[in-house]
């Protein structure tokens, strides 16, 4: 069964190294995994799909929430949530069958990022299974490379607020409250 799990990591060198050495150490097979910022500079969220059983998911579940860095862990297991996954693929049309696959794009509600004689590079942005669905249309057409950012998550109706960062991981300081709330500023991109 697939699960996704939304994992908040203390932002510094060798959390993804850490999390990913746990899950090879115990046999955990990672589907996609995505590691970015949160609107605190001191937090990471990583967003793991994991192809598991109740008993092996358990046991992710626990074994993420013991490593150090890791400073809370959700399971949308049984939740609702939305996610979303992003994909560039490059396709190798020509002029005389263009149109049909624009038909396809316009019908996903992606878009066409560029354009050469001989290919179209589309974005499209959705569910895993609304991007499958796209590929196996647009397969007969020639995909010559395709790209995938892998899966993110957030629990629908979810207050954007706090985050909150653990005793144990803030290095034994008080609990705080971090966030949007606490004044942080995200360094300029």
């Amino acid at each position: 069964m697939r699960h996704v799990i939304s994992a908040l990591v203390i932002n510094e060198p060798g959390v993804l190294a850490n999390v990913a050495g746990m899950f090879a150490a115990r046999g955990f097979n990672i589907d996609s995994l995505v590691v970015g910022r949160t609107d605190n500079p001191e937090l990471s969220r990583m967003t793991l799909v994991v192809n598991a059983d109740d008993a092996t998911l358990e046991q992710v579940r626990k074994q993420l929430a013991k490593l150090v860095p890791v400073a809370k862990v959700k399971d949308y297991t049984g939740t609702a949530y939305i996610e979303r996954d992003l994909a560039l693929i490059c396709v190798g049309v020509g002029p005389e069958k263009r149109s049909e696959v624009l038909e396809i794009v316009n019908l996903f509600r992606g878009r066409v990022v560029d354009v050469a004689r001989e290919s179209l590079v589309i974005e499209i942005a959705g569910t895993e299974g609304k991007i499958e669905a796209m590929i196996e249309l647009l397969k007969p057409y020639g995909i010559k490379e395709l790209h995938r950012t892998g899966v993110i998550a957030m629990a629908r109706g979810m207050q954007s607020g706090r985050e909150e960062l653990p005793e144990r991981a803030s290095g034994g300081k008080r609990k705080r409250s971090l966030g949007a709330a606490s004044g942080a500023a995200l360094p300029p991109s």
